[in-house]
C-alpha cells in the first residue's frame, strides 16, 4: 500500500522529462518521465531505497533524503514545503506528535470583526475541509444564487465536486477542483479520513480520487466566475493563514474595472449583512 509521500515522488518522477533536466532519453519506455535510476542518482540514493520510498515501504527517510530528492526533481518552493509536509504526516517527523484534532467550526470574535471591517467587501473565512464558516455580505452578494451557501453547513469543497452548477459557475473548474483536493492533505487527518470515505469519495468517484492522489500544488490564479446574474467576474485572492485555529481568511478583489463594475451592479440590486455560520 502505498503513502502520500511515495504517491507524490512517483507522480513528479512521471510528469518530468528527461531532457528537461538535462538527461540522455533512454528510447522508448512503459512508463513516462523519468527512470527511477535517473532519480535514484540525482538523488544520491540507491533504487532499492527509492524504490521502497515510492511503494510506501519506507515512512522514514530523513530530512536529508527528502531534501535530495526535492533537488533532484527540482521542485519549486511550494512543491518543497509540499514534500516535507507528506513526509511528516506519512510519519518522519510525525511518530512525536499526538494525533491532530478535528477543526475548529467557530471563528473567532477578532476575525469576525476583522470580517466587519472588510464590509462591503467580498471575504469568507474557511477551513481545510471547504467549510464556510464565516463571511461578508460582499461575499453572500458574489456567491448568492449559485446553491453553495444554500446549505445549513455550506461547504466549498462538496459544492465544487457534487453540485452540477459548479462547473459552469467556476470558469476555470479544472483548477479549482485541483485547489479544493490539494487543501484536504491540509485539514487534520481524523476528520479528514472521515468525511471523506463516508461522504465525498463515494459521490464524486474516481475523478476526486485521481485530482487527491496526485498531488498537483495548484497555481490559485485569478479566479474566474459565470456569475447568475450574466456578469463574468475576474477576482485576485489574498489569503491569510490563521495558523492557530487551521483556518484561512480569504479576501476577493475586483482584477479589472469590468469586474468592478459588475460588482457595483449586484450592489445595485440587493443589500446584506454579515452571517456567522457554525
Amino acid at each position: 500500500m502505498g503513502t502520500p509521500l511515495g504517491d507524490f515522488v512517483r507522480a513528479k518522477r512521471d510528469s518530468i522529462q528527461p531532457d528537461l533536466l538535462g538527461l540522455p532519453d533512454h528510447g522508448r519506455r512503459r512508463s513516462p518521465g523519468l527512470r527511477r535510476s535517473d532519480l535514484a542518482a540525482r538523488a544520491g540514493i540507491s533504487v532499492e531505497y527509492l524504490t521502497r520510498i515510492e511503494q510506501g515501504r519506507d515512512r522514514n527517510p530523513s530530512v536529508a533524503v527528502v531534501n535530495a530528492l526535492a533537488d533532484a526533481l527540482s521542485l519549486a518552493p511550494s512543491e518543497r514545503n509540499h514534500l516535507r509536509y507528506l513526509a511528516k504526516i506519512t510519519g518522519g517527523e510525525c511518530s512525536a506528535h499526538p494525533q491532530p484534532t478535528p477543526p475548529r467550526h467557530d471563528v473567532r470574535p477578532s476575525v469576525l470583526e476583522t470580517l466587519r471591517l472588510l464590509e462591503p467587501g467580498i471575504a469568507v473565512v474557511t477551513n481545510r475541509l471547504g467549510d464556510v464558516l464565516a463571511h461578508t455580505s460582499g461575499y453572500e452578494l458574489v456567491m448568492g444564487g449559485t446553491g453553495l451557501l444554500d446549505a445549513d453547513k455550506p461547504n466549498l469543497t462538496r459544492y465544487v465536486f457534487t453540485d452540477p452548477g459548479a462547473r459552469t459557475f467556476f470558469a476555470d473548474w479544472d483548477d479549482v477542483a485541483d485547489e479544493q483536493a490539494f487543501d484536504l492533505w491540509l485539514a487534520p487527518s481524523v476528520e479528514n479520513s472521515e468525511w471523506l470515505s463516508a461522504e465525498l469519495a463515494p459521490v464524486s468517484g474516481p475523478d476526486f480520487t485521481r485530482r487527491l492522489n496526485r498531488h498537483v500544488v495548484p497555481r490559485r490564479g485569478v479566479l474566474r466566475l459565470n456569475h447568475p446574474s450574466g456578469c463574468e467576474l475576474r477576482l485576485l485572492r489574498e489569503t491569510l493563514e490563521l495558523s492557530s485555529d487551521a483556518q484561512q481568511l480569504v479576501v476577493l478583489l475586483p482584477a479589472d474595472e469590468k469586474t468592478a463594475q459588475g460588482i457595483d451592479q449586484l450592489r445595485q440590486r440587493s443589500s446584506g449583512r454579515l452571517r456567522a455560520i457554525s
